[in-house]
């Protein structure tokens, strides 16, 4: 399996709180990978983690870049920060905090190309009307699409998004799994954290990580048997609730 990112024996901790524990999360380059977990499960520090926006306490993270697998090839990026990962193709939307709430939509979408702003603008027309909108006036969803379309605008080498889904429409998010699907295709690697399989996507799901408790419990492709089960039993941490995020 060709990698494009992977965290291996990861831990993070908030204060004495241990989010994650020893983990290796591999990310297949050029696919659709979910990380899926109830509230408190460490997905979203997970994502986070692979993103530079939460620092690891313990172990590394290895960016492969695209290149052929194997230790040779893999580039240590732990000590780099979001803003040098994002330099190299990075890109995280978080569940929340995604948008500058004093700019007008009309300036996220300022800052991308005029073909990005096309194909933003394209994907969720519902931006159009807004545009002199300030994005901190913008209701949950419609920051979401803001958030989403100026992400998959611009020229990502690896995608990962928080819950994606949430506050959009059935028939918006329809639309974002097609544009999803259309990015691996073109050979784009992308990471959704979730709480659920989005089914929707899953035909173009090429890989499910289950995790509980702070550690991955399961590995495999979506239709492998007992990944209904675990995701069934699965349950958040007490001690780690608090420490995900909320997620």
């Amino acid at each position: 399996m060709t990698l494009e990112i992977a965290l291996l024996g990861a831990r993070v901790r908030y204060g004495p709180l241990e989010a994650l524990h020893g983990i290796d999360l591999p990310v297949p380059d050029g696919r659709l990978t979910v990380l899926l977990g109830r509230n408190g499960a460490g997905r979203s520090t997970a994502l986070h983690a692979l993103a530079g926006a939460t620092p690891l306490a313990a172990g590394r993270v290895r960016w492969y870049g695209g290149a052929s697998g194997g230790a040779g090839a893999a580039v240590d990026i732990t000590a780099l920060g979001a803003y040098a990962r994002a330099r190299l193709g990075l890109t995280l939307v978080p569940a929340e905090g995604a948008v500058f709430p004093s700019l007008t939509v009309d300036d996220h979408l300022s800052r991308l190309s005029a073909r990005g702003r096309a194909a933003a603008l394209d994907l969720f027309p519902e931006l159009g009307r807004l545009l002199p909108r300030s994005a901190g006036t913008l209701s949950g969803g419609e920051q979401q699409m803001l958030a989403l379309g100026a992400a998959l605008a611009r020229p990502y080498r690896l995608l990962m998004l928080d819950e994606p889904g949430r506050g959009l429409a059935p028939a918006v998010l329809e639309r974002l799994h097609s544009a999803l699907a259309s990015a691996v295709a073109s050979g784009r690697t992308v990471v959704l954290a979730e709480q659920s399989l989005p089914v929707a996507a899953t035909a173009a799901v090429d890989l499910v990580h289950v995790l509980h408790r702070g550690s991955v419990v399961f590995s495999g492709e979506p239709g492998e048997p007992g990944l209904a089960g675990i995701t069934a039993t699965a349950a958040p941490s007490p001690r780690s609730a608090g420490s995900d995020r909320g997620r």
